[in-house]
């Protein structure tokens, strides 16, 4: 039964109970698990019988002990650290869908609670990878693997741990929201059984799926499979780009409109129903019946859509209604959205880490509260009108969430909201609802979605293509969001209202921030962490040059893609001057087609064995200047042979307060060849250890030589190659150096100013509650493991 509060009230309740729940992750660390459980019961006696400020102090500690409490069930169920790269034998379900790629398939695993499964993994929830193995090739067996379907194998796991760069994307959060314990890979050389089949609705997912592909002959199957279904395997990071630059990846995504579609179409069948059969209305009358088979169609769809934030958000608010007519009571759109978000808050409080919490619920108060009565207006006239609600009201969060603002996205969304939601979205959905009913049914229906989707992807992929398209944003200051959000308020108050001019002002912290250049004649270092691998952004007061551009994974895993080039946009680099690429190994190079294609850079360096297309050799002499600041090549000559690590392209970077030295991947060797060739060239307050820590590099020659105050080792956690290694870490703190890893500290900012160096860490800059460094600390007291794989800085 709806309680009998007043609007007011309830909306007041359910903000403060989403606040609540927003603050608690907004800690560095939570508070001790007896506090919270104790602040709960207390807040909710608040909540429930004070009135007025009482009321809402209530329902914010609530959502804050609530909060709490799952944040740190999630965080203990994670591996333990005695456990951390151990082989265990296990058996389980695959949940959700499993994505094929040429090498590899990734998956989600719901270990089974039997007696055989080591205790710490019981009933977890796994992330992992089954791999061809390179001397064996493709393994058949993995193409079995399904949704729902039952297998038995040896995985080797580790604690869920991603890398930490400027950007939106933060893979730790998501595990910790997911209740995710481990991560890791199947052995395929031990044995491995298939126990049963898919089942259930994952596994009709997956089949769906397939009859898609084969009933869709163009390449918009990919795109009917999301519409329909929910399946995005399919769409690549091309695909997500276009849609991104176009602002319209809620339409693709199953959203609340496809809900609400499907709720409609089953309430006009009961109602159908109720009309034909009279009698009907003597059990349950007909508003009420349609209600419910409304919200039975809703959940329905919500299930095979795979339960996203967006279909739940629309089926809480469908029950909400249902219940508000079966209790003969007239609820606001309003009110339903209030008692939705705080019905999702208490079923999953940690829902509002996620972007697709705030934009759902954000952009359906904008319309209701900019757009309560449609009357009098024409359908073009609330068309245009929904859209420009849409683009003010979530441009604040769209930008903080992501990033980045679509210029083109309002245009296009006038095409597209009522071509695909009045055309290709109904036969989508007609054609699972068919295939449901019968295998095959509904191929008609698909071919003809793929249709009317290819009349309108030309136009949207020539938008993607726009130069102006997509913007995107460097990260700003917390204070630009409440500003924006006023400014937003401001310029959609009512005609009449003055002063709209001046909310403006009021963007710009937002969409022009501070990018904290260098001045003339400094210069910063950004390290970023792509894991085993190299990325370097240099910068000056208004060039930026990249050296290396992270490793990349053939068909897999690309950190120019995923990495490099959103930790470039997050910084504010709007181009880049040039790109030294200091050895052609994929650890330093695969990035560059990704990075190369978003920036073309006009200069690119690289060995002169190396055959990039276009690239200059980086010789021994070679180098500019910009800003006053010069960047110049120390190795390798032009007849240093073709030794791929040792022939690295070494670069000095040397401005008025200091240099930094770039080594590459060389070796001791030619390092001790360089240094006695031209010792004082190797003077340098930062270096980047050469060969990611290697114990092959970082000769005492050049260690003593440099004199360096700050070392920066790039390599990924628990290197299989052992990087960096002790004696290396060793030798440069016994030298008088501060020495850090990208693995234990994540992307580190280093600017070489007046006063010495300046150090920033983007792990320690800023703690996380779920901060994989912090948790793995926390367990290891807990054990008396090793604390800490990584090193963190520790400067004078």
């Amino acid at each position: 039964m709806i309680r009998a509060l007043t609007p007011g009230i309830g909306l007041a309740v359910s903000a403060a109970l989403v606040l609540g729940a927003s603050l608690c992750l907004q800690l560095p660390r939570l508070p001790p698990w007896w506090l919270m459980a104790l602040a709960l019961p207390i807040a909710l006696l608040a909540w429930v019988w004070q009135r007025g400020l009482g009321r809402l102090a209530g329902a914010l500690v609530f959502g804050v002990a609530l909060c709490g409490l799952h944040a740190a069930h999630a965080l203990s169920v994670q591996l333990p650290a005695t456990m951390e790269r151990g082989d265990f034998a296990i058996s389980g379900q695959v949940v959700e869908l499993p994505v094929h790629e040429p090498q590899r398939t990734a998956f989600v695993f719901r270990v089974d609670s039997g007696a055989a499964v080591p205790a710490a993994l019981r009933g977890r929830l796994l992330r992992l990878s089954w791999y061809d193995d390179r001397r064996e090739g493709p393994d058949s067996r993995r193409a079995l693997l399904s949704a729902g379907s039952r297998w038995a194998f040896t995985v080797r796991l580790r604690a869920p741990r991603g890398l930490r760069n400027p950007g939106w994307f933060d893979s730790e959060k998501r595990a910790m929201a997911s209740r995710l314990s481990a991560v890791g890979y199947v052995r395929a050389g031990e044995p491995v059984e298939r126990i049963a089949a898919g089942s259930g609705v994952d596994a009709w997912r997956d089949v769906v799926a397939e009859r898609i592909d084969s009933a869709v002959p163009s390449d918009a199957s990919r795109f009917v499979r999301a519409l329909a279904i929910g399946d995005t395997r399919g769409l690549g990071d091309l695909d997500w780009e276009a849609l991104r630059a176009t602002g319209l990846t809620h339409l693709v995504a199953i959203s609340g409109f496809h809900v609400g579609m499907v709720a409609g179409f089953f309430a006009l069948l009961a109602t159908g129903a109720w009309w034909c059969l009279p009698w009907l209305g003597r059990a349950l009358p007909r508003p009420q019946a349609a209600a419910l088979v409304a919200l039975a169609g809703g959940a329905v769809y919500a299930a095979v859509a795979g339960w996203e934030l967006p279909t739940v958000r629309t089926v809480l608010m469908i029950a909400v209604v249902v219940v508000a007519r079966l209790a003969r009571r007239n609820l606001r759109v309003a009110d339903a959205l209030a008692y939705a978000a705080a019905a999702v808050v208490l079923v999953d409080p940690m829902a509002v880490s996620s972007a697709g919490f705030w934009l759902s619920f954000a952009g359906v108060a904008w319309l209701v509260w900019c757009l309560p009565d449609a009357r009098g207006r024409s359908k073009l006239g609330a068309l245009v009108a929904a859209q420009w609600v849409a683009t003010i009201g979530l441009l604040p969060l769209t930008a903080v969430l992501f990033g980045q603002a679509s210029l083109a996205g309002p245009l296009a969304n006038l095409v597209a909201i009522p071509w695909w939601s009045l055309v290709v979205v109904p036969l989508a959905l007609v054609g699972t609802g068919l295939e449901a009913l019968h295998a095959g049914a509904g191929d008609w229906a698909w071919r003809a979605a793929g249709r009317a989707f290819d009349l309108s992807w030309p136009l949207f992929d020539r938008l993607a293509a726009s130069e102006l398209s997509l913007w995107w944003l460097p990260e700003p200051h917390w204070l630009a969001l409440p500003l924006a959000m006023l400014a937003a308020f401001w310029m959609l108050l009512p005609h009449g209202v003055p002063g709209k001019g001046l909310a403006m002002l009021l963007w710009l912290p937002l969409l022009w921030p501070d990018r904290q250049l260098p001045r003339h004649g400094e210069a910063e270092l950004a390290v970023l962490d792509v894991g085993q691998g190299l990325a370097v952004l240099v910068r000056t007061a208004r060039h930026a040059v990249l050296y290396d551009t992270g490793p990349a994974v053939p068909q897999a895993y690309d950190a120019g893609e995923r990495v490099v080039v959103p930790a470039l946009q997050a910084l504010g680099v709007r181009r880049l001057d040039a790109i030294v690429v200091s050895h052609g190994d994929a650890d330093h190079a695969g990035g560059f087609g990704a990075v190369q294609r978003r920036f073309a850079a006009p200069v690119v360096f690289t060995p002169q064995w190396d055959r990039v297309p276009g690239a200059s050799p980086c010789l021994v002499g070679g180098g500019w200047e910009m800003d006053g600041v010069r960047f110049r090549f120390l190795h390798p000559d032009l007849h240093f042979p073709a030794f791929r690590n040792p022939s690295s392209c070494v670069l000095r970077v040397e401005t008025a307060h200091g240099a930094a030295l770039l080594p590459g991947d060389i070796d001791a060797v030619v390092e001790r060849l360089l240094v006695r060739r031209e010792p004082e060239a190797f003077a340098a307050d930062i270096v980047v250890a050469a060969h990611h820590g290697s114990r092959t590099s970082s000769d005492p020659a050049l260690v003593r030589a440099s004199g360096a105050r700050v070392v920066v080792m790039s390599a990924g956690h628990g290197s299989r190659f052992g990087h960096p290694h002790e004696a290396v870490v060793t030798r440069w703190r016994e030298a008088g150096a501060a020495v850090g890893t990208t693995a234990g500290g994540g992307a580190t900012r280093l600017r070489l100013q007046a006063g010495g160096p300046a150090v920033v860490q983007q792990r320690t800059h800023r703690w996380r509650l779920w901060d994989a460094v912090q948790q793995a600390d926390a367990r290891a007291a807990r054990t008396g493991a090793a604390a800490r794989a990584g090193l963190s800085y520790s400067p004078d």
